[in-house]
């Protein structure tokens, strides 16, 4: 490439991305940041950008010798018509273009009324078409789950229903949906059934509400740390470290897949003398596993960039079919350097208010449909969560007050066990009306070898935080930064200090106090939509015995 070409590459001007200001911890309510003003008079995409941009040369593009490729542009979506207060009025006059699937079509003798939905609202579009509008031949393709682009002019609603319907000039079916087979219809279906189909469940109105819901939640998460100063870490997936010590992890390895497909698997894994599988031949040279947690390696950048969070997927081998576990599932663990156990409540709290301040806010359609069909009363359910103050217990008074309860449990209730998710829902539910409590300093011996101990001996510097419905929400704790105290810990829980060597590193060259916490992501998004079970809160779950999709 000359030298004259390569400068006139780099005049094009870059994408550039609107980033919101940043805001005090105090202000724990932020809107979404604007695009560019949108065209009412066309379904086309709006430009991404407003920067001027030069004109790309000839050799730039991709397509045709001498065109360039064009702009990005946002498209105009549902959500944009109808989102506002006044549900579209404005809109009323302008010609448009609505992408979509069909979720009814309802045939009258004169007119045809059709229900699309692109996904970026709860709020269909309501199209009206006559036998005159152009493309009318293609009706009887017009079923539940086709696609379609229509295109015409937005005009008051004679219904009740919705304040403005799109009378339609055109419309153009995409993808034809075949109706005898198509598994989700107009009737409404168990989401024990959606469960088998879950890649067209975000077509119904409840799971595109939570994948909406669900999405600002990561928003809001990122916004929160980061307006608060925290960088971002990658955690990695693959791991030789076990950070809760509970062995319940799933081996990543290459012996199996290596082996003859002719011989028997087992006879193809190299041994050692004594037996056992030799790691050394496998592709790490060691036992490898997924993650179950970020924390540890999170704790290294603490110990470099101060305050840090991880939010990314994490895997438990756990045999738990129930409807609060998953094997593979995102959790959000922020680390704060010079910082104890008061530092880290006072985050975890600030942080929960700020993302369903935030949901309620921005997500009100969803929000409302929430309040109807799923859980009646969850915005009053939230809004005391932003509202009132968390009660505070430590451990041994949390004991007293189940004791002291009339309540007859399931599992026992005794100082030194751990508390189970009918003690944790009583205590906030039943003894403190709903609020959510933060219980602290509990029983070392029930607990990670990483926490701090405290002066008693006894107990560690850790919380949890309990919700209503869900239970424990967040888990936390003041980290043990004291070498000494850290290699007994390992010591008394069997754990090989060898494969923690670069964890006690950081307690070797500048260590400091510290805390963190870990907040399983689709117990967010099940408290804040109350949603029962948790295999409907990520879009694909996975379960002992399931791993479809």
């Amino acid at each position: 490439m000359s030298a004259a070409a390569a400068a006139r590459l780099l005049r094009l001007a870059p994408r550039r991305l609107q980033v919101p200001k940043a805001s005090p911890l105090a202000a724990i309510s932020f809107p979404l940041p604007r695009t560019a003003p949108l065209s009412a008079a066309s379904g086309r995409r709006q430009r991404f950008c407003a920067a001027a941009q030069a004109p790309a040369p000839a050799y730039a593009a991709t397509g045709t010798a001498g065109e360039a490729v064009g702009e990005f542009r946002k498209r105009l979506r549902v959500a944009d018509v109808k989102g506002g207060e006044d549900e579209g009025a404005a809109w009323v006059g302008k010609e448009l273009a609505v992408r979509g699937w069909v979720r009814t079509c309802r045939a009258q003798r004169t007119v045809t009324f059709v229900e699309v939905n692109d996904g970026s609202c709860l709020s269909n579009m309501q199209c009206v078409l006559t036998p005159e509008t152009e493309g009318y031949d293609q009706i009887d393709s017009v079923t539940t789950g086709a696609s379609v682009l229509v295109e015409g002019v937005v005009a008051s609603s004679q219904g009740g229903k919705q304040k403005v319907e799109l009378k339609v000039s055109k419309i153009t079916v995409i993808g034809k949906s075949d109706p005898t087979s198509f598994p989700i219809q107009k009737k409404r279906a168990s989401r024990e059934f959606l469960r088998t189909v879950a890649h067209l469940r975000p077509r119904t109105n409840t799971f595109g509400a939570v994948a909406r819901v669900r999405n600002a939640l990561a928003y809001a998460t990122h916004k929160f740390f980061q307006d608060n100063g925290f960088v971002w870490v990658s955690s990695p997936i693959i791991t030789a470290s076990d950070c809760e010590g509970a062995g319940e992890q799933f081996y990543v390895t290459t012996l199996l897949s290596n082996s003859t497909e002719g011989g028997s698997l087992l006879k193809d894994i190299p041994a050692t003398k004594d037996g056992r599988v030799d790691w050394s031949q496998d592709f790490f040279c060691k036992p490898a596993f997924l993650t179950v947690s970020g924390q540890l390696n999170g704790e290294t950048y603490a110990s470099a960039l101060s305050d840090i969070y991880t939010f990314g997927p994490t895997f438990r081998a756990e045999n738990s079919n129930t409807a609060r576990h998953l094997a593979e599932f995102w959790m959000i663990e922020p680390e704060l350097a010079f910082a104890d156990l008061n530092d880290d409540m006072a985050c975890a709290t600030a942080y929960l208010q700020y993302v369903v301040k935030y949901i309620l806010e921005n997500c009100k359609e969803d929000m409302d449909f929430f309040n109807t069909w799923v859980e009646k009363g969850i915005i009053d359910r939230l809004n005391d969560v932003v509202e009132k103050n968390f009660v505070h217990l430590s451990y041994t008074d949390a004991v007293e007050l189940l004791l002291g309860s009339k309540k007859k449990f399931e599992f026992p209730v005794k100082w030194g066990l751990d508390l189970q998710s009918e003690h944790e829902r009583y205590i906030t539910e039943v003894a403190f009306d709903g609020r959510p409590v933060i219980i602290r300093d509990y029983p070392k011996e029930i607990k990670a070898f990483y926490m701090r101990e405290n002066d008693d001996g006894k107990t560690v510097a850790a919380m949890d935080l309990l919700v209503p419905r869900v239970g424990e929400l967040i888990g936390g704790s003041q980290r043990e930064e004291r070498l000494d105290y850290l290699e007994a810990r390992l010591d008394e829980q069997n754990l090989n200090k060898e494969s923690y060597w670069w964890y006690l590193d950081l307690r070797r060259y500048g260590s400091v106090p510290h805390a963190g916490f870990g907040l399983g992501f689709e117990r967010l998004v099940q408290f804040a939509t109350g949603i029962d079970n948790i295999r409907d809160a990520i879009p694909f779950p996975r379960v002992p015995g399931s791993a479809e999709f």
